[in-house]
């Protein structure tokens, strides 16, 4: 079934909540790729699937996504960020089996996806890795050889999903060490390069379901902290925890969309 506003709308509400009570930042980063993490997991991951996160600060919204399928409880969540948790701030290297890679704030995820999906070749075995990245990565050169390495093996079971919301630890990825424009960069890889809104769904639903014969990278336009005004496109929450009264606020402004 296609995950409808209503549940998008619930899990940002449950994200925040998770956030606020383990008095932790890296919020706008969550909330920019919430949506697609959403999507992958209700209506594109099977169990013969893959999905790697790349953007290690975003283990957060991934918990999120697994609760929203099921994976994962309303007790689980409340371990977030506590000590002995399996619901760490990064992905955990074991204990949680929709998570199959710690990965950091730069965590080299797409290296493992394309490993992970020329291995699926290699053992002629069915299934499809997604990987999600940030944009600030793509000024790492490990990423660009795993790139590299998916476009010569024409890894057609890969598709990397790239949360583009310009911003990242020290400022604007424009200002820090850009890459832009990076959809021109990527597309000299002989890739299938695709680039959407990432908070219309429909959009990235159409992308998705397009058949393709080469690994795919997806551009998703997004805004940081998406949701909450105040938020929005502001660098300190990359960082920021949420007072009560800014929780109350972000609340009421997601309600009122």
């Amino acid at each position: 079934m296609p995950i409808s506003e209503a549940e998008v709308l619930k899990a940002r509400k449950r994200l925040l909540q998770m956030h606020f009570e383990s008095g932790v930042g890296h919020i706008g980063g969550n909330m920019s790729c919430l949506d697609v993490l959403l999507l992958v997991q209700h209506e594109y991951l099977t169990l013969r699937d893959r999905f790697v996160l790349s953007k290690g600060h975003s283990a957060g919204a991934l918990y999120i996504a697994l609760w929203s399928v099921g994976r994962l409880s309303d007790d689980a969540l409340k371990q977030f960020h506590k000590d002995d948790t399996l619901l760490a701030g990064h992905p955990p290297a074991s204990g949680i089996a929709d998570i199959r890679f710690a990965t950091g704030s730069l965590g080299h995820g797409l290296s493992l996806a394309a490993g992970t999906a020329k291995a699926l070749k290699i053992k002629q075995q069915p299934g499809h890795v997604f990987c999600l990245t940030s944009d600030g990565e793509w000024q790492e050169g490990s990423t660009w050889e795993a790139l590299t390495f998916a476009a010569h093996h024409r890894l057609d079971n890969l598709t990397v999903l790239v949360d583009h919301n310009g911003l990242q630890g020290f400022g604007r990825t424009s200002t820090v060490a850009s890459m832009s424009p990076l959809t021109e960069k990527i597309a000299g890889f002989n890739v299938d390069i695709q680039r959407v809104d990432g908070h219309k769904l429909d959009q990235i639903r159409v992308v998705l379901d397009e058949p393709t014969d080469k690994c795919r990278v997806v551009i998703l336009d997004t805004v940081k902290g998406r949701g909450v005004p105040f938020m929005e496109d502001r660098m300190e929450w990359h960082y920021l925890p949420l007072k009560k009264e800014q929780y109350a606020q972000a609340l009421l402004d997601l309600e009122s969309q």
